[in-house]
Formats: structure tokens, sequence, C-alpha cells
């Protein structure tokens, strides 16, 4: 199994996250999409058509996106589950997934960051207000799914499932751009025992092959 995946991408890292949890060994190769690897011919044509980090090849088999990736390795090394079987707590698990995946990454990811400033014009300071804003938006969203919702150590259980592999990296990120994530202590008190879980203890950026200080 190869995964191709960049150390900073909160989506490569949902990705790492989970393969880690479920022991599945595999080749790292990273696309630095900082530089544009990923949208090299060879790259798009033979690995990821979306031109994007991660991107798994499990035999014959490739797919991108992570939520795609995460559903992919519950259907074919089932143990342990990410996304539960159970239609209410399967549910639960997706909302605050989706939440994060759709509603607050693809708004700050680097592509739109850049966009913002280089075709734009978006001043640092206003690009940052931007990442914060749609931060402070979604976080206030995760905090109330889980005021509701939450049982267990983790979002929805005694076990991390999907919704903490997307939700740990997001809160990474948005403490390395310097948010204040201070209003959400449910969400904190979860980020804080991943970074003691070996699975994602492995997966942090800092501990991937590729990592630039």
């Amino acid at each position: 199994m190869q995964l191709h995946s960049f150390f900073n991408s909160s989506t490569s890292y949902r990705v790492r996250i989970a393969l880690a949890l479920k022991g599945l060994s595999y080749d790292y190769l990273p696309v630095n999409i900082r530089t544009g690897a990923h949208h090299e011919p060879q790259y798009v044509e033979h690995i990821n058509p979306s031109a994007a980090v991660p991107a798994l090849v499990d035999g014959d088999f490739r797919l991108g996106q992570s939520l795609a990736i995460v559903d992919y390795l519950d259907a074919v090394y089932p143990e342990p589950r990410l996304i539960p079987l159970d239609p209410h707590q399967r549910a639960r698990v997706l909302e605050l997934a989706y939440l994060v995946s759709c509603d607050m990454h693809p708004v700050n990811n680097l592509r739109v960051l850049r966009y913002l400033q280089d075709v734009l014009g978006a001043s640092p300071e206003q690009k940052d207000a931007w990442y914060r804003h749609w931060i402070t938006e979604g976080m206030a969203g995760v905090e109330r799914l889980l005021a509701r919702d939450r049982q267990g150590d983790w979002c929805f259980g005694d076990q991390p499932t999907l919704a903490d592999c997307c939700l740990v990296p997001q809160i990474a990120n948005a403490l390395r751009m310097n948010c204040d994530l201070s209003a959400y202590p449910r969400s904190l008190e979860i980020y804080r025992r991943a970074l003691e879980h070996p699975a994602f203890e492995v997966a942090q950026p800092q501990r991937q092959p590729d990592y630039v200080g």
C-alpha cells in the first residue's frame, strides 16, 4: 500500500491517523503541494485526477479524497471501524466529520489562501482574518455538536472514529495559525487526548519524512 501525502496537509493527516488506527503499513510518498507537485502531469494522470493529496494506492486500486479513502479502508480493513454501522452513531460521526471537511477545511486550505493573497490581493492581515473567521464559525458548531451528542472519551464513544480523525488535524492547523481555541474546551480535551494516543502521535506532521519545520 502507498500513501501520497504532504506532511502539513490536514486531509493527508486524517488518512495517516486512520491507517495507524487500523495498524496498516504503507509506503509514504511525499507530494509537495507548496511547490505544485500535485499538478505535475504524471501525478494527475496516473495517481490522482483531482490533483490533490492524499491519494491511496492499494494494489491496482487508486483513490483520492480523504473521506472516501477512510470509507474504503473501513470496507476492506474493517477493524477497528471508524464509521460505525449503527445508523444513528454513523450519522453523528459523519455529521461532525462533514462539518470539518466540508464547511471548514475547503475555505481555509492552501489553494484558497493563496488565491486570496495572490489573485485577489488580500493582505497577510486580511488572509489571517479570513482564516480565523471560518475557524471560529466551524469550531463553534463542532463544540455545539459535542455538547449535544458526545459520549465517552472521544467525540462519539470510547474509541476514535472518523470524527476524531477529522477534528484533530483541523485543531492542529488552527493552533499552528495562532487561533484562540479556548472557547472550545470539549474539542481541546479530545485533541489533548489524541496527542497521547500512539496512532495520532505517529501521524503528526512533524513525524513525517517530508517534514520541514
